[in-house]
């Protein structure tokens, strides 16, 4: 903390500088605040309009219109959310080290914050089950997962979110408020009780059923490869190639968001180790160490569009019809994205 000295004597900035109230302001040079505001509009750009495009493609085109891929819209959802409505706060918050905004706002930021990751946990949830339906049971997959059961499921994610969410600040909230003994700061806390029950339902629970899945799914994706690599060699046709392309094409899809969901992992493991271990550190170092935390946490929804933009061809195609603005077209719709051998 940097203390600014006029006439020989050292002044503290405060958030409020006429309340006696207010909290001590970590001052920067010019220079820091110019690269970090740059930096992290870059990412709050990045993070909205990513998941924009997501949107945006699976919305329109007919093609993207399957299970899977609305999870995925479910996904980019709350993400496009916290891009728009979270970062913005994050940012000032972070740079400024003052929250300017009040108490009762403080709360509510909260509360969006956590049904958004909620919702997020919980749709990475379904996609790995999805994943295994569609893998491990290939057969009686269409008629198991249909767009109207995932569409329940996407409303029911929502809800319990929701539910979670005014559960967990009707036995919080007043504990959160003597945390914040200055004008200027916002910290939310829960009860050692709670931080144990959110570990346990919002990450070793849910982590666990999604590690068990994709252990199974890469058991019998390569048993499956192993299977077809032997029919082929003895007889080769078309329906045996379909066959093996439509294989090939679960399994990568299985890869690509088992990826989604290791990253998701990295972001959250943290954030949830310094909760076990909060009581370890001071107010000050509590509050620095949880912001930057908390942006890895959100780092994680501008990741996801990057990750589509790597390993799905579809995006990368949607994308340009979409900038080149072809979707304008009502036969845009009907594009076929995907290539023969997907």
């Amino acid at each position: 903390m940097e203390l600014n000295e006029i006439g020989g004597r050292k002044i503290q900035d405060y958030c409020f500088s006429s309340d006696n109230t207010s909290c001590p302001k970590e001052t920067r040079s010019t220079a820091v605040y110019v690269i970090l505001y740059v930096f992290f509009i870059s990412v709050l750009m990045l993070t909205v309009c990513g998941n924009l495009v997501v949107i945006i493609s699976i919305s329109h085109f007919k093609q993207l219109h399957t299970p899977t891929n609305l999870l995925l819209l479910s996904l980019a959802v709350a993400d496009f959310l916290i891009g728009l409505i979270v970062m913005p706060f994050v940012m000032i918050r972070y740079i400024e080290t003052c929250w300017y905004f009040g108490i009762t706002f403080c709360a509510f930021f909260y509360a969006v914050v956590t049904l958004l990751s909620v919702v997020s946990l919980s749709n990475i949830l379904l996609i790995s089950i999805d994943r295994y339906l569609a893998v491990c049971d290939p057969l009686q997959y269409s008629n198991k997962i249909t767009l109207n059961i995932i569409c329940m499921c996407i409303i029911l994610s929502w809800s319990f979110s929701v539910c979670y969410v005014a559960i967990m600040f009707s036995m919080n909230f007043k504990r959160s408020k003597n945390l914040n003994t200055c004008r200027g700061d916002c910290l939310f806390e829960m009860s050692g009780a709670w931080v144990i029950a959110d570990m346990l339902i919002c990450f070793i629970l849910p982590y666990s059923v999604m590690i068990v899945l994709y252990m199974k799914i890469f058991i019998v994706a390569k048993r499956h490869a192993q299977v077809i690599n032997l029919v082929t060699g003895k007889h080769y046709c078309r329906d045996g190639s379909n066959s093996k392309i439509s294989k090939r094409s679960e399994r990568k899809a299985a890869k690509t968001l088992g990826i989604i969901i290791s990253v998701h992992l990295l972001c959250w493991i943290p954030y949830y180790l310094f909760s076990l271990a909060v009581e370890n550190f001071n107010l000050s170092s509590y509050s620095i160490v949880m912001n930057s935390l908390l942006f890895l946490v959100y780092f994680n929804s501008t990741m996801n569009p990057i990750l589509y933009a790597f390993f799905y061809p579809w995006f990368q195609k949607s994308t340009k019809e979409i900038l080149t603005f072809r979707i304008c077209d009502s036969a845009s719709t009907l594009i076929t994205l995907f290539p023969e051998n997907h």
